[in-house]
């Protein structure tokens, strides 16, 4: 189990990387149980998440700098298979893997609505998806590799721009 300690950075599933700002004991329902209170940093969001179940809620560390090389080979794979779904079902699929809290699931949702976007016009919800997979990312390589979000961004643009 991860132990994070006020100060840290982590990353929470679908709302992306925030800041323990606390650790406070809540009694809740009769029971005392402690919680980590956790600003998210995009939008200040704060979010209590109990301790004993920041595991199940995928509660994880920043990656490391070397893992961000694997994330930058899942947005250059080129060569994807788009089966001809509704984008409704694509928008859960892309979902599900966003709220897994993995940032190669996240980079998989953005490469694929990048490359979606090369073929035809994408949904509203699938524009605001491809926005969303795409803050996550800038702000935990930005974190990871100790650099300015905008060259984060660049680079990932600078993929997909064939």
């Amino acid at each position: 189990m991860m132990i994070f300690k006020v100060g840290d950075l982590a990353v929470y599933p679908a709302h992306g990387v925030g800041r323990i700002e606390s650790i406070e004991a809540r009694n809740l329902y009769g029971s005392s149980q402690n919680f980590y209170i956790m600003r998210i940093l995009d939008n200040n969001m704060i979010i209590m998440i109990p301790i004993s179940n920041a595991n199940n809620v995928g509660l994880r560390e920043i990656i490391k700098e070397e893992e961000v090389s694997k994330i930058f080979k899942i947005l250059k794979e080129k060569d994807i298979e788009f089966d001809n779904q509704s984008w409704n079902r694509r928008y859960r699929e892309y979902m599900e893997k966003i709220k897994t809290g993995s940032v190669y699931e996240v980079a998989q949702v953005l490469r694929d609505l990048f490359l979606l976007k090369l073929e035809k016009e994408l949904s509203f919800g699938e524009r605001k998806m491809l926005d969303t997979a795409k803050s996550l990312l800038v702000k935990e390589i930005s974190i990871a590799k100790k650099m300015e979000e905008t060259k984060v961004e660049e680079n990932i643009r600078r993929i997909f721009k064939n």
